[in-house]
């Protein structure tokens, strides 16, 4: 009966249902890269600047490459680079969580410090900086370069949950069982923070996103590998909005801003469900 109350409640949240689709739908795009024909994303493999057509779904570009096939593949390794960076992101943060709020002490106090000094340094530059110092890297490693920045956040507002979960009497009573720290943390204390997780992977996924536009736009993405930052880096280098050549820049800037609209909803939602106080203002 809870299961399915739970069940209803998610279902009938509009904001997470339609993140969930639009999500969903760019996802759908990505797959398609596995159906394309690889040599369509070489340079010269097509007739170039053609527009829109039964050949070449969305034209083609001034390098002579088939823009549909470029976009799913785009669409493919920036979701890679957004995941890899979300699920180390959460990872580390919920690390530094439990360490910092359950176990406290001199331990809450470093690792607290180490969290407020990532919150307060720009991020931006030094995040510049160090990925120009390292030299090439793929998709997989600009992920894990990009979660090394994405936890700050997410890490002290699960920390203060889990400083107040631990006072809870579900938790005491735990104790007085003889549970150990370790049965505490994954059977008491981290199907509560779930619904947090959630939240902190969705938005460190789209600054993830964001970041790596943000990186090939100067120059700095990852090494032979084909993005959305990547497309819209060319269309704007070759000009793509003042020669008419829409269907270049268009396609990858819709297919980012569906992305981050899809999170942004599916934070909404989940807030929604998860926040008793919203839970009363929405009816649900």
């Amino acid at each position: 009966m809870k299961n399915s109350s739970s069940r209803l409640i998610f279902l009938k949240n509009e904001y997470l249902i339609t993140g969930i689709v639009l999500v969903l739908f760019v996802l759908s795009i990505g797959l398609l890269s596995f159906t394309v024909n690889p040599k369509m994303i070489e340079l010269g493999s097509c007739p170039p600047e053609r527009p829109p057509s039964p050949e070449y779904i969305l034209g083609t570009d001034s390098l002579g490459r088939d823009i549909f096939s470029c976009l799913t593949l785009g669409v493919l390794q920036s979701l890679i680079i957004g995941t890899t960076a979300g699920t180390f992101g959460i990872i580390i943060s919920i690390i530094f969580a439990f360490i910092s709020g359950y176990k406290g002490g001199k331990a809450d106090a470093l690792l607290r410090s180490i969290i407020d000094t990532f919150l307060v340094i720009p991020l931006w530059p030094l995040l510049i900086i160090l990925r120009g110092y390292l030299g090439s890297l793929n998709t997989f490693q600009l992920g894990l370069l990009l979660a090394a920045f994405s936890w700050p956040g997410a890490a002290r507002a699960m920390r203060s949950q889990v400083l107040s979960l631990k006072e809870r009497d579900f938790v005491n009573l735990a104790w007085v069982s003889g549970e150990s720290d370790l049965e505490i943390i994954f059977k008491e204390l981290m199907p509560n923070l779930l619904p947090y997780v959630g939240v902190s992977f969705a938005q460190s996924f789209t600054w993830s996103i964001v970041s790596e536009v943000g990186l090939e736009l100067v120059g700095l993405g990852p090494a032979g590998s084909m993005t959305l930052g990547l497309i819209i880096y060319y269309a704007l280098s070759y000009g793509a909005m003042t020669s008419g050549l829409w269907w270049w820049i268009f396609p990858p800037i819709i297919c980012i801003i569906l992305l981050l609209i899809g999170l942004q909803l599916i934070n909404i939602g989940l807030d929604q469900i998860y926040n008793p106080r919203l839970r009363r203002i929405t009816g649900l």
